[in-house]
């Protein structure tokens, strides 16, 4: 599933080329978890941003598109230069005008408009036309916690909720509460970089510190090789991200860990697949 450095990747892509578009239509098939799609036509996409895993595009008149990739999710603009041709996995398609374009649920809808399209092979992805800030019913958008690369993730509060937490580390920071866009991939891969076991249910000050850290590094050098890929993900280009390579612990059990040599080893922690090294990362 794309994580925070996946769909920031998407979001530098995709945000130049919708900004200050009008929406002039939306088709998309019935799925479960497509909300009030049709409220985004006639609007304008005033800019995008991300929070944690979601893509939230501002439109004009007070409302939002909440956009959430699920685990095949990928937006294509379709035409000559993109080569993009929509396939039988399109769920959704936004045709948008030019910015000069008169507002209107036709705006652009002519010569020179655009075709964006929402293509998802396995149907979790989320999209959803929603009240700006309102997000009942998106129970993990609701709840999220800091931004990572931010001010807002803050060393000594971080600790302060890692010690009132009775989770193993592991499947607490997928919970997204204390840390928002942190999934099986960069978890997996901060905890090898701080020495913690995941299993750990108490991490003192100093290794908290360290987790900290790792959590923003790890992120933040995704985030500039444009995310991981192993199958599913594309970026808007169609191109995949150049993170795999660079893995240390998510994917690679059994292969010696690089720091000491063991083994690494994968468990099933939290009903989530978790690699780590037995040796360096010791309770």
């Amino acid at each position: 599933m794309p994580e925070l450095p996946e769909v920031e990747s998407v979001r530098r892509q995709l945000g130049p080329r919708l900004q200050g578009r009008w929406i002039s239509s939306v088709s998309a098939q019935p799925q479960l978890r497509f909300r009030a799609l049709e409220r985004a036509a006639g609007h304008r996409v005033l800019g995008l941003r991300r929070r944690g895993k979601y893509l939230l595009g501002e439109l004009d008149g007070g409302l939002e598109l909440v956009a959430h990739l699920g685990m095949t999710g990928s937006f294509r603009f379709r035409g000559e230069a993109d080569g993009w041709r929509p396939d039988a996995y399109v769920r959704a398609t936004f045709t948008l005008g030019d910015s000069s374009a008169a507002p209107g649920p036709h705006a652009g809808a002519g010569l020179g408009a655009t075709v964006l399209d929402f293509r998802d092979v396995r149907r979790f992805g989320t999209l959803a036309v929603v009240p700006a800030g309102d997000y009942r019913g998106l129970v993990t958008l609701a709840a999220l916690g800091p931004e990572p690369l931010s001010d807002d993730f803050d060393p000594v509060r971080f600790h302060a909720a890692l010690a009132r937490s009775r989770m193993a580390v592991k499947p607490w920071l997928l919970t997204q509460r204390p840390v928002a866009g942190v999934g099986n991939i960069y978890a997996d891969e901060a905890l090898w970089r701080a020495r913690i076991n995941p299993h750990a249910r108490r991490v003192g000050r100093e290794r908290s510190t360290a987790l900290w850290t790792a959590i923003r590094e790890v992120l933040s050098e995704a985030i500039e090789r444009e995310g991981t890929t192993f199958r599913d993900y594309r970026m808007v280009n169609g191109e995949s991200g150049r993170n795999a390579d660079f893995l240390v612990a998510y994917g690679q059990a059994g292969r010696a860990c690089r720091r000491c040599g063991t083994a690494l080893r994968k468990v099933v922690l939290g009903g989530r697949g978790t690699t780590y090294c037995p040796w360096c990362q010791r309770r």
